[in-house]
């Protein structure tokens, strides 16, 4: 299996590809604190951080709406937030009843609530775009350098590393389903239920085969000396030209975070 199986576009050739990852790893965590700190309802800093984005996300040649449509898997979990809906107090904007109770929606807990969704759907797109124009080996090397500790960096680069495992046995099942489940010309497929028991059980077997599997590979990297220390070569001196692009982009975020902040 081919690495590109994982990372299809860290290949392309643009302006954000070329960058150094010590520089798109220091200015995506830099944009997610950023966007982090921003004040409940500063929606002006919001659609400036949400502008940043987007030209991050043009220059990386990926299109405008690449990291814009990913990175909605992640509102599902912003659900989490909905009590400060209801807990925040402020001037009722809508009640919700609820037989001899009722729910009671603040305004402040409504922009509460958005923000919270805003800069989570944002600092998805950040780390979208940087796992997107950066080779999972080279962002570990920039952790290296930037003094992350040593064990994170390990287990980062052997889950990273493993996730091809689970992909070829998840690919071997399916052969293997589809080779014993041929339909017959016409014919309609399986029930719904059926189907979720199928996939039940090779998500029990895959946990399985993958367990062995990892066991087998530990032992294949214990006997070829491994000790626990990740190893890699070290990055060329960042140009200048880096330098600069962090520069700018610290001097952006940080710019927009001041500028909400003196508002506010």
């Amino acid at each position: 299996m081919h690495a590109n199986f994982i990372d299809p576009f860290h290949a392309r050739d643009s302006l954000l590809h070329h960058v150094d990852p010590r520089v798109k790893l220091v200015l995506a965590v830099a944009f997610i604190l950023t966007t982090a700190l921003l004040p409940p309802a500063a929606w002006p800093g919001y659609i400036l951080v949400f502008a940043l984005i987007l030209a991050v996300a043009i220059a990386s040649a990926l299109g405008p709406f690449f990291a814009i449509k990913r990175a909605f898997l992640v509102l599902p979990f912003v659900l989490a937030a909905l009590p400060v809906l209801f807990t925040t107090p402020g001037e009722p904007w809508l009640h919700v009843p609820l037989g001899r109770w009722a729910l009671t929606i603040t305004a402040a807990g409504l922009a509460r609530f958005a923000s919270i969704a805003l800069k989570s759907w944002l600092s998805m797109q950040a780390g979208i775009l940087l796992a997107a124009s950066t080779p999972f080996p080279q962002l570990l090397m920039a952790m290296r350098a930037l003094r992350v500790p040593r064990l994170l960096v390990g287990v980062f680069g052997l889950m990273w590393r493993y996730l091809f495992v689970l992909a070829d046995e998840a690919l071997r099942l399916m052969r293997a389903r589809e080779a014993r489940s041929a339909a017959l010309a016409g014919a309609g497929g399986s029930s719904v239920l059926w189907r979720a028991k199928v996939t039940g059980y090779m998500a029990g077997s895959l946990f399985l085969r993958g367990y062995e599997r990892s066991e087998r590979i530990y032992d294949a990297m214990l006997a070829r000396g491994y000790d626990g220390e990740v190893r890699t070569l070290p990055l060329p001196p960042m140009a200048r030209s880096d330098k600069a692009a962090l520069l700018v982009g610290l001097a952006i975020v940080g710019s927009i975070l001041a500028l909400e902040i003196w508002v506010g």
